[in-house]
């Protein structure tokens, strides 16, 4: 489902960003592979109606990857058995790479870097449980150091089909320079795919393949205000101003259909980034953020896109 070969395109979870709506319009436009946005296991064993919502997908999305946080082997149960129960979930990935403060204050995300034996029962968990197809782990470089080649191994060790690999450490943010070449260490020390994470778009995408040697491509933020950026990677070619409008149109139908009139005001966000560098975007952000009724919403963005 997953071929290697053809140097596939992620689209990253991003919270708050790669809901359905947004996965749906990625899949249109190029990307081989969607990941839901990152689920507490321990949520997931109570099965409630918000976190389970999250685990709903289109058809386009196939396959589709439900990436869970955890950080102890109890809660991976719980939640493994939970998603065994969907058939039309493709994967699990275990995060072991989010730096923000809650969630490395439980000792889940990247805090899992710093006890690679813990990281590596969470692993052997899953693939002892699931029923999926695929069981991948997306990882930093480290938490305060750079140690790839160790992380990578570990994964492979435990079990996992492939690897997502952010190049920067815990302390890195997402604002220190990333480092490619970590990346390419930790591809040349195992055998299971590595997917390169951390800093990609339209004008970096083939020279980060070349330098790191991987074997695909995981998009994060370069996708938010701009989803048709996995074609302009796969073709070399920009997409017109014309398609631009649809594809923003769609979208917007796309988050009315799935969270109803709450949709306005989620998709703000989204016209902030698609507007970026237009224009008179400051008025029309500025029109966008007092605006509450969809058929207002459209009229806005009809006129100003």
């Amino acid at each position: 489902m997953i071929d290697f070969n053809k140097l596939p395109l992620f689209l990253a979870p991003l919270a708050g960003y790669s809901d359905p709506p947004l996965r749906n319009v990625v899949k249109r436009f190029g990307c081989d592979v969607t990941v839901s946005e990152m689920i507490s296991a321990n949520a997931l064993a109570y099965e409630n109606e918000k976190t389970l919502k999250m685990l709903t997908h289109s058809h386009l999305e196939k396959p589709f990857i439900v990436q869970i946080e955890a950080s102890n082997v109890d809660s991976v149960k719980n939640a493994v058995c939970v998603l065994n129960k969907f058939d039309d979930i493709d994967g699990i990935d275990l995060n072991c790479g989010c730096p923000a403060p809650k969630v490395v204050k439980q000792n889940a995300g990247s805090a899992l870097l710093k006890d690679i034996s813990l990281m590596q029962s969470l692993i052997q968990t899953i693939k002892k449980l699931s029923n999926k197809t695929y069981l991948s782990v997306k990882v930093r470089i480290g938490f305060d150091e750079k140690i790839p080649v160790i992380i990578a191994k570990a994964c492979e060790e435990a079990g996992a089909d492939f690897i997502t690999m952010h190049g920067r450490t815990k302390t890195g943010g997402f604002s220190s320079r990333v480092d490619y070449e970590a990346i390419k260490e930790a591809k040349n020390s195992i055998k299971i795919p590595l997917v390169a994470n951390g800093n990609i778009d339209e004008n970096n995408a083939n020279e980060i393949l070349k330098t790191t040697q991987c074997d695909a491509l995981m998009i994060g933020r370069a996708s938010i205000g701009k989803p048709w950026i996995f074609h302009e990677i796969k073709t070399g070619k920009n997409i017109d101003n014309k398609l631009k409008k649809e594809i923003i149109l769609y979208h917007f139908e796309q988050m009315l259909e799935h969270f109803s009139e709450r949709g306005v005001g989620l998709f703000r966000k989204h016209l902030h980034e698609y507007s970026k560098g237009l224009d008179g975007a400051s008025n029309f952000r500025n029109d966008v953020n007092f605006t509450n009724n969809s058929k207002d919403m459209q009229k806005l963005i009809m006129e100003f896109f």
